[in-house]
């Protein structure tokens, strides 16, 4: 299985028992606009900590200009899909702060389960959490306003 494999079904998925999930996982710690976002993307710093990051973990996969791969909505031959973008033009922004962190850090595994056909590895032992965020800053900050504010209410808190 490719590193491109690995990393390219990941923000498609949803997750198996992901309500369930997210009600276990510990509360981010930071607040932005009385709308919660544990998703630094207003942090100049963070921004462009990540986009060096991504250009370094990410790009080859998603693209110089996040916009995924070709047909990144129909499976392989061997059943994976391809890359998706995380651009507005993808579904990046439908999943909570936390649930795209998780995807990032344990890859799909650590929502979907072992069992899941991805191509999408973890990340935990080439970024720390503190990068993993700047990533999404990077990707966050990269979207139009009405998309972020979608965002922000996906990730409020409950």
């Amino acid at each position: 299985m490719t590193t491109k494999q690995w990393f390219g079904v990941a923000i498609l998925i949803s997750g198996v028992g992901y309500g369930i999930w997210l009600k276990s996982q510990p509360e981010p710690e930071l607040i932005t606009d009385s709308i919660w976002s544990a998703i630094p993307y207003k942090d100049a710093l963070a921004v462009a900590d990540g986009k060096a990051l991504y250009d370094r973990h990410c790009l080859a996969c998603h693209g110089a200009n996040l916009e995924g791969q070709p047909n990144w909505r129909e499976r392989d031959s061997a059943g994976y899909l391809p890359a998706p973008p995380h651009d507005q033009s993808g579904h990046t922004w439908h999943h909570p702060d936390q649930q795209l962190f998780t995807i990032v850090k344990g890859g799909i595994a650590a929502i979907a389960g072992n069992d899941y056909r991805t191509t999408m590895r973890a990340f935990e032992d080439q970024m720390n959490d503190d990068q993993i965020w700047s990533v999404l800053a990077y990707i966050k900050s990269t979207w139009p306003q009405e998309i972020i504010n979608a965002h922000n209410r996906f990730s409020e808190e409950p």
